[in-house]
């Protein structure tokens, strides 16, 4: 099965949300009326009027930029403005690479906390271990720092130095390394073999995905005999979302044929319409899909598809609801235009915008108890000003997202584990999954 790279992009998620997106050189404009221009004009007659008047100078750049960003709100909460920096921010996040270190880190006790470096990258070059802590970078205290702040200060133009101070457990004094940047690529699959069961993790839809989940059927496929081989769990939790390409591929992964997606925007005639290729990464072999609370977007369609045309079982809770699609129209240094022009239909032709993917089989997770009443479900339907979904209803959309850090505590994983081995049933399991995809 050969891919290739395709014009059409499927974004990632910002904020709290995850988002569709179809990147444009461009878009013909339509004429405003005259109504329109002179709404427009008082605009520029307010705009001077805080300029001049206010009771401090203001920014000018961030003004205009906020007005912009106000016009956009009020269409959806995914329409907005990127300025240049926000707009290079996403293409690193598609890339699915970027300048830095190659380490995990997180936050415990106003210090970084090295979780694990990856293998092969500059700092595990350097010598940094996991459990270690960094107090400083390039001389500066990371007490204070939000955690995003001080990953950003780590990150950086390749070949560019950095220094770090290292705090570590049994060393008499600190550790300063001076490390240079180098390439990072973003997992965006992590796999492992469950016994008789390969395990597939998609963490987000980046360049990188389709490669990755090539990858790691092969490995496991490799590790476990194919007479031995149960099936696969696709796990797509806590999934926000990218690229709509890497969404038909992932989809078209685990398929023969059949539609995989459509988008339709407000003109009939620019309907798209995407189809499975020949080949079957897995040869046939049963298949869970895990989705919940955090499943958004491009997740959805790989869900809805496989869902849909009798592939998988999907199993866990209502997915997040966010079927509309975002066209990036670039601004030149500017920055961008992220604009929702379209809602894509999973290939019964259902839109899931406000409603989300409804699993085959509802298995709940259950919260740990210092968790309990912290966490809420979330999903589209509650976001202000949002799409109101054709099929949408009081219901609405998402549940709690949570995934267990330990395998061992994790219904949902455990639940599909076992409908694999056959300790559960479920007639939604194909008797012939070779056979079990329906011609679109």
């Amino acid at each position: 099965m050969i891919r290739r790279a395709s014009l059409v992009l499927v974004g990632a998620l910002m904020g709290a949300t995850a988002m569709s997106v179809l990147y444009s050189a461009g878009i013909p404009a339509q004429a405003a009326g005259t109504s329109t221009y002179k709404e427009l004009s008082i605009f520029g007659d307010v705009f001077e009027r805080v300029r001049a008047q206010y009771v401090t100078p203001p920014d000018e750049e961030k003004l205009v930029e906020n007005a912009i960003n106000g016009m956009l709100t009020s269409l959806d909460p995914h329409s907005t403005y990127m300025n240049a920096k926000d707009a290079a921010d996403m293409q690193t996040q598609t890339r699915g690479e970027f300048g830095g270190i190659g380490i995990e880190v997180t936050m415990e006790e106003e210090l970084v906390k090295v979780i694990t470096p990856i293998d092969d990258t500059p700092g595990s070059k350097a010598g940094i271990l996991a459990g270690d802590f960094i107090s400083e970078i390039d001389g500066e205290s990371v007490r204070g720092l939000k955690l995003e702040d001080a990953v950003e200060k780590m990150r950086g133009a390749v070949n560019t130095p950095i220094k770090l101070t290292i705090l570590r457990k049994g060393a008499d004094k600190p550790i300063e390394l001076s490390i240079v940047r180098e390439i990072i690529p973003i997992r965006a699959v992590k796999s492992r073999v469950e016994g008789d069961v390969g395990y597939l993790r998609v963490i987000s839809f980046t360049e990188k995905t389709y490669d990755d989940l090539e990858a790691a059927i092969v490995k496991i496929q490799k590790e476990v005999p194919a007479d031995k081989l149960k099936g696969f769990v696709l796990d797509l939790r806590l999934n926000p979302g990218g690229l709509l390409d890497q969404a038909i591929y992932v989809s078209d992964a685990f398929l023969e044929r059949g539609e995989v997606v459509s988008t339709r925007s407000r003109d009939p005639e620019d309907t798209r319409r995407f189809n499975a290729s020949a080949g079957d990464l897995t040869n046939g072999k049963p298949l869970v899909v895990l989705v919940n609370g955090g499943s958004a977007s491009a997740s959805e369609i790989v869900a809805g598809a496989l869902q849909d045309l009798k592939r998988a079982t999907v199993l866990g809770t209502r997915s997040f609801g966010k079927g509309s699609v975002q066209t990036i129209i670039p601004m030149g240094e500017k920055g961008a235009l992220r604009l929702t022009t379209a809602l894509y239909y999973t290939p019964s032709g259902r839109s899931i915008q406000g409603t989300g993917i409804e699993p085959d089989i509802k298995v709940e997770q259950p919260l740990p108890e210092e968790l309990q009443g912290k966490v809420r479900a979330e999903g589209e339907s509650a976001l202000k000003g949002h799409i109101k979904g054709q099929n949408e209803s009081e219901e609405g959309s998402g549940s709690v997202a949570y995934v267990p850090p330990e395998a061992k505590d994790d219904v949902q994983l455990n639940y599909a584990l076992d409908l694999l081995r056959g300790a559960k049933t479920d007639p939604s399991f194909p008797a012939d999954p070779a056979k079990a995809v329906v011609a679109k």
